[in-house]
């Protein structure tokens, strides 16, 4: 065996010479990546991997910092910890939870072990002073492996009892466990090398709880501006509070349903609280006199199609003769269609909507006269004759397209004949209370299945095109969301144990030598966490059904 050998590392483009079993870590030191901020972690041969990992063979390495998507993630989960520990050293009895992403930042509660939330403004002030003292100590976060069982009783001695079930459940005969100054925790995810390269960060107040704020990626030394969202934190807190309730607020309990032979009827609930959710809003809409046009937007795979569906049902229950109309049929043609920065097609842009006809047929459709629909070919690139409509004095148009709640796109319509809908799947479960469920994961993992059943593409060609499709969600719908009059929460609780029989064969077909194979492993090893279920209690007019197949609505 070599004592050294060469490796390329990427971010220089030169190949360097290294002794067997170098870790990352001192790789970096010697070798200077040329990264503006810390080096957090690294990408060997398309693989993510913490500075400690000792290097053996001949590969490539890519060093990441906080700018890295990847890097940034790191990031988080290392300042969690230094937020557990900072807790654990104030309030030693009391329980850190880490709910939901909001603001541009992260909603946490403080608990008491009983529910009751403990912070304010001089608790949080306690919670980030330590933390910034642990920080300027850089104290390292040390990776060890243990046998499972020993795992689980190092957490249940420091109250870490959630995390006891998801590692019971994974039946692993050794576990990797984090050490940060005495205190162990579970991540699901490398770490930094040690806390003093978390030095950008702020926790300040919202609502009952606090927020934790992340470095820009712009801007990686301040912090993420806070955005108001006050009718999305509203949404959130409402199912969170509904899946307390019925004792499912994380994986492992929701394993223990599944086990327990009680997933029939949790699937039950779920599409039971989605059905009187959109009746709900069908009766808010009919409440308001004067409505004739129901915009409904949303992020991509968040079950816009078969909501804007099911809410048509309601409307007609409540006397309506709904009319829906998708605003893809009114894409320009492709040649007209604007280009991004990389010269690509923006098919995220509003500026690819021929906003003038599509306000042009509303007005005519108000004014009752007989309008022709275009469509849109996919395959061509070219608008197609389309169906003709007619509106009654009964007919309500519903209107489904991410741009939906942009003002752009209906200037010429009156405020007092719009109602307006935001839909996104806001993941109602966590791993564990200091791990959330990023929706925009339920959101790619959909899409992913979806692409893959009906428009023909590998889980590849959709990885690759996630991060464009999340570029244009923050520029184009994001903005607009807290201009809904009502928001609908598409996410059901058991969704994660359906779609991972359907996407764990789709996501192993992503190459290794493909950049994008150390998101495909993460979404693995995320989707591991789940007991699958089998979709045979789910009803054909499920949101769920738009992405695995089997529903009753025609798409």
């Amino acid at each position: 065996m070599n004592s050294e050998f060469e490796i390329k590392c990427v971010n220089t483009g030169k190949t360097v010479r290294i002794a067997f079993g170098e870790t990352l870590f001192d790789i970096a030191l010697k070798h200077d990546p040329g990264l503006k901020h810390p080096v957090i972690g690294a990408i060997v041969n398309n693989t993510l991997k913490e500075l400690s990992y000792s290097v053996t063979g001949e590969c490539e390495v890519e060093f990441i910092d906080r700018t890295d998507p990847n890097g940034l993630s790191a990031y988080l989960r290392s300042l969690i910890f230094v937020m557990c520990k900072a807790v654990n050293d104030i309030f030693p009895e009391c329980r850190l939870y880490v709910l939901h992403a909001i603001s541009k930042g992260y909603y946490c509660e403080l608990s008491d072990g009983h529910g009751k939330n403990l912070l304010d403004r001089k608790t949080i002030s306690e919670i980030k002073e330590k933390m910034k003292e642990i920080i300027s100590e850089d104290i390292p976060f040390e990776r060890f492996k243990t046998e499972s069982e020993k795992a689980i009783k190092l957490f249940v001695s420091q109250g870490l009892d959630d995390k006891e079930l998801i590692l019971r459940q994974r039946k692993r005969i050794y576990t990797s466990v984090y050490k940060l100054d005495g205190i162990v925790n579970y991540l699901y995810g490398f770490l930094a090398p040690s806390t003093g390269s978390l030095n950008v960060f702020n926790l300040t107040e919202y609502f009952g709880g606090m927020l934790l704020q992340l470095p820009s990626a712009t801007q990686p030394d301040k912090v993420v501006e806070q955005t108001p969202q006050n009718k999305l934190f509203d949404i959130i807190n409402e199912h969170s509070k509904w899946v307390k309730l019925l004792d499912v607020e994380n994986v492992g309990k929701l394993n223990q349903q599944i086990i327990e032979k009680k997933a029939g009827n949790l699937i039950k609930i779920a599409e039971a609280l989605h059905e009187k959710k959109v009746a709900d809003i069908a009766d808010l809409i009919s409440d308001r006199k004067g409505v004739k046009l129901v915009l409904v937007s949303g992020p991509s795979s968040s079950g816009k199609t078969t909501f804007s569906k099911r809410l048509s049902i309601q409307l007609q229950v409540a006397g309506f003769k709904p009319l829906v109309i998708s605003l893809d049929d009114y894409f320009v043609d492709r040649e007209h269609t604007p280009k991004d920065a990389n010269g690509e097609y923006d098919f995220e842009s509003i500026e690819a909507i021929d906003i003038k006809l599509f306000n042009e047929n509303l007005l005519n459709l108000f004014k009752g006269e007989e309008v022709e629909i275009p469509k849109f070919d996919f395959q061509t690139g070219k608008r197609t004759a389309g169906q003709k409509l007619k509106c009654g004095s009964n007919n309500i148009i519903v209107v489904e397209g991410i741009h939906g709640l942009n003002p752009k796109l209906t200037l010429r319509i009156s405020n007092d004949l719009k109602f307006k809908i935001y839909v996104s799947a806001l993941t109602q479960i966590s791993i564990d209370r200091h791990n959330r469920i990023p929706t925009t994961d339920n959101r790619l993992i959909r899409r992913i299945v979806r692409d893959y059943n009906y428009r023909g593409h590998t889980a590849l060609a959709t990885l690759k095109r996630w991060p464009s499709v999340r570029a244009g969600e923050e520029k184009n719908i994001f903005p607009y969301q807290e201009e809904a009059d009502i928001m609908f929460n598409s996410a059901l609780l058991y969704e994660f144990s359906v779609l991972k029989k359907f996407a764990e064969p789709i996501i192993n077909e992503v190459p290794e030598n493909a950049r994008e194979y150390a998101e495909a492993m993460r979404l693995l090893k995320f989707l591991s966490f789940f007991l699958p279920i089998t979709n045979e209690d789910i009803p054909n007019t499920s949101i769920i059904k738009e992405f695995i197949g089997g529903s009753s609505f025609e798409y």
